[in-house]
């Protein structure tokens, strides 16, 4: 059965799976976009202008005809008509009038002797005076005077309307001096529907040119990003540590000029890792081999330091009181130096990479227990932790740790230290807190740094400043990690997290070297 989470995270996968894809994709998917409205804003422009200039010549055209040739009727039918026209003369005349080539329908509109109109008429069913807009027929009917400025007497006036979708031209003018009023109608259809076959064409040579910029900007786009996506995978294996890694050269290009660039790049940072690793190296080896040749002669003198000791401890009072001193400052720093040259060997095998885990199962109250009590800090420690919690761990590293973080409590913040242990989810927490004055800011993110001493004017300390980051390094070997920080109450509180049962810990490094330290 599936659970509710695993679906969430299924769905967190696909999501973060598409998201990566788009962003894959997002420098040609802008390359394709910015083609296509480039190519889309050309082409609309283009059709747009090339639509209404072809309309409004066809228009004008058929427009133009259609006005010169009603004109010249009315001119010739409509002005032979008497003044006062009969009713069969009227429609004679607009009959004569609509049977021209323009194929017009037209109305004559004369005055009766007895007063009121009658109509003339060529299609009454297709033409009738309540087609005639109103603002028409009174520009039509106003008085017209023969003057210098108005010398025909048949002043011509049209207008455009649409009747249940389809255009019209309707004209209208007035015989001066006396005669009918004449009117036509011509249907603008077929010049719309020309009109329309051209808007058509014009879109489907929109949408061609939207493809084919598309597909431009494809090859474009494939073409450039090749290059850029080799450089890429060129410089994630340079990250990946393939120091190695060159690209191909060729051409004179931007692009080719890049490849050059990084090429030279890759070749510095090669040389250069390569000096630094061979001089790390031989630091390394240095520090070992100074170690190594050092454990023998401070063999000698720790026997010769502890049969000095015995002799301070002795009741016999055989070391002179004034030599006294000087005997338990020889004691102190051969300690000193023997301790600091096991943790040189120790920094030496973590650098190298030869260190490894011996782990086994231990109950954490008792390994924290053990490692105060063997140091005799069970009076200055309160230990909050409860027996029974099992943990996959090497003992002997763990002991390095607490060692280490409990006695930089006791040095630095005073007792009592307080030592917690907690599970959360599959980790172990141990945290360690002192009581003292806290970290200053400015050396909080120094505390793990190796020979770091917080204060400059006590470079002699008790410590090597390396306690700290043995125990961190300590930490790492275990898949763990330690933090540094300030209680709100006071005092300093260092945090162990290691893996409650090893987990991310490659068995093939639990060898048998327990003997390092």
């Amino acid at each position: 059965m599936t659970k509710p989470h695993d679906k969430l995270r299924g769905w967190a996968a696909a999501r973060k799976a598409i998201l990566a894809g788009l962003r894959f994709t997002s420098l040609r998917l802008r390359l394709v976009v910015v083609f296509g409205l480039v190519a889309l804003t050309a082409a609309v422009s283009a059709s747009g202008i090339a639509y209404w200039l072809n309309r409004e010549a066809v228009l004008t055209r058929a427009q133009d005809a259609a006005l010169k040739d009603f004109r010249q009727q009315l001119q010739s039918r409509a002005g032979a008509l008497p003044a006062r026209p009969s009713q069969d003369e009227l429609q004679s005349a607009a009959e004569q009038m609509g049977s021209s080539g323009q194929r017009y329908s037209v109305l004559l509109v004369a005055e009766k002797k007895t007063g009121g109109q009658f109509v003339g008429y060529s299609d009454l069913d297709a033409f009738t005076l309540a087609k005639v807009p109103a603002s028409l027929q009174k520009a039509v009917n106003d008085k017209q005077q023969l003057t210098s400025g108005n010398k025909s007497p048949y002043h011509l006036y049209w207008q455009r309307i649409d009747d249940h979708g389809t255009p019209y031209l309707v004209g209208g003018a007035t015989v001066i001096g006396g005669g009918p009023t004449g009117y036509m109608l011509k249907s603008l259809e077929p010049e719309a529907k020309d009109l329309s076959s051209l808007g058509w064409s014009l879109a489907i040579a929109t949408g061609l040119a939207l493809i084919g910029s598309a597909l431009l900007a494809q090859a474009a786009a494939t073409t450039v990003l090749k290059p850029v996506h080799r450089l890429g995978v060129a410089a994630r294996r340079l990250g990946e540590g393939k120091l190695d890694t060159r690209l191909r050269e060729s051409g004179t290009d931007e692009l080719a000029d890049l490849s050059r660039t990084f090429n030279r790049t890759a070749e510095n940072l090669e040389k250069k890792v390569a000096d630094m690793s061979a001089r790390d190296e031989a630091s390394r080896r240095f520090v070992a081999d100074m170690s190594h040749e050092l454990r023998t002669p401070l063999t000698a003198i720790t026997a010769v330091t502890e049969v000095l000791e015995e002799e301070l401890d002795a009741e016999t009072g055989s070391v002179d009181p004034m030599i006294e001193p000087a005997v338990r400052l020889v004691v102190s720093e051969t300690r000193r130096l023997n301790d600091l040259v096991e943790n040189l060997m120790e920094v030496t095998r973590f650098d190298a990479g030869t260190a490894r885990l011996v782990q086994d199962r231990v109950d954490i109250a008792d390994q924290i227990t053990a490692c105060i009590d063997a140091r005799a800090w069970l009076d200055a420690v309160d230990l909050d932790a409860e027996r029974g919690i099992m943990v996959r761990l090497d003992p002997r590293r763990l002991d390095v740790i607490l060692a280490n973080l409990i006695g930089n409590a006791l040095k630095h913040g005073g007792s009592p230290v307080k030592v917690s242990v907690r599970l959360e989810d599959a980790k172990l927490v141990i945290a360690v807190r002192d009581h003292g004055p806290g970290i200053p800011e400015e050396v909080l993110p120094h505390v793990f740094d190796r020979f770091y001493k917080a204060s400059a004017s006590r470079p002699r300390s008790e410590g090597s400043g390396l306690g700290l980051s043995i125990a961190l390094e300590n930490a790492h070997i275990h898949g763990g990690e330690i933090t540094a920080a300030n209680c709100e109450k006071g005092g300093a509180v260092f945090t162990l997290w290691l893996p409650r049962d090893g987990e991310g810990i490659d068995d093939s490094e639990d060898d048998a070297e327990g003997g390092e330290a």
